[in-house]
């Protein structure tokens, strides 16, 4: 996957399309991650006796990967990373239009 935790993300496709956010989970064997502020749900949860109380609770739910972009920290664009591999042997994503480096591939 090219998008991380803490990555800040643009939904391309869906009822959530145009928003923004920071990705604050990923689900790698769904690929799907989750998106804070979007694809918002509601549960409507039971009574647990000493857990916690009923009653509606709204929480994010996860979005498929392809629906979401990565954004760009410098030129503040929408990408698709690449990775690079530098001369010392890491892996590093690299943002295509402003040539910034990301963070590392691992």
């Amino acid at each position: 996957m090219n998008i991380r935790a803490g990555d800040n993300v643009l939904v391309i496709a869906g009822k959530e399309k145009g928003k923004t956010g920071r990705v604050e989970r990923q689900l790698t064997a769904e690929n799907r991650v989750v998106v804070e502020g979007v694809n918002i749900i509601t549960r409507h949860m039971k009574p647990r006796p000493g857990l916690r109380q009923a009653g509606r609770i709204q929480r994010e739910a996860p979005i498929h990967i392809s629906n979401v972009m990565l954004i760009c920290n410098k030129c503040g664009q929408n990408i698709r990373p690449r990775i690079v591999a530098l001369e010392t042997g890491q892996r590093v994503r690299v943002c295509p239009k402003c040539e910034e480096v990301i963070d590392d591939a691992r």
